[in-house]
């Protein structure tokens, strides 16, 4: 069986996840798992998909940076397909369709993944030098602080006994925001 796996970062993303869907279905997968979730993010649906398959099927994904984080991150997937009997199979590679199941495949794999992992390392550092110059500038204040608008409902909360999960999950904050809020007043958590 084959079986898709389509990841976009965000909510605003929708056209992409489409996309992937639409060629995961075109390549003849028999169900797709799908989700909005970055890649460094928790990604229940991969871990339902890489669970699902079993021995004779192939993962199908359009790219690879869809899947993985890195190249090691790739191989310890291919890894663990591997050792279930299972292929992968990366749709948009150059035109090309890569399958591991063959050594061309690995070989093909291995060369495009380290290019992926370049590519996003290139990126990240292209954003943390457009990040400086604009600090540089003044021009960047960083993300707002959420939490510390919260304070006054966080602290309401916690006289009237509620726990720091409870806390949390009113507010729309973490639980460790809610502990440094109480205790930069003073207030001890129970």
């Amino acid at each position: 069986m084959l079986v898709g796996y389509a990841r976009t970062s965000t909510t605003e993303q929708e056209a992409g996840l489409e996309a992937q869907r639409r060629d995961l279905d075109a390549a003849g997968c028999g169900k797709v798992f799908a989700e909005h979730v970055s890649s460094v993010g928790e990604r229940d649906r991969l871990r339902q998909a890489l669970e699902f398959v079993r021995e004779g099927d192939t993962l199908v994904i359009t790219k690879i940076d869809r899947l993985a984080r890195s190249t090691i991150h790739l191989w310890e997937i291919v890894r663990d397909l591997d050792a279930k009997g299972v292929g992968l199979r990366v749709l948009n590679l150059g035109g090309e369709v890569v399958d591991t199941k063959s050594a061309t495949g690995r070989l093909i794999l291995t060369i495009f993944a380290g290019f992926a992992q370049f590519e996003r390392e290139m990126m990240l550092e292209r954003q943390r030098e457009g990040i400086a110059k604009a600090k540089a500038e003044g021009k960047y204040l960083g993300r707002k602080p959420t939490a510390r608008a919260k304070s006054e409902e966080v602290l309401k909360l916690h006289r009237e006994g509620k726990t720091p999960t409870e806390i949390a999950a009113a507010v729309g904050i973490g639980r460790g925001s809610v502990y440094r809020i109480v205790q930069g007043q003073g207030a001890v958590m129970g």
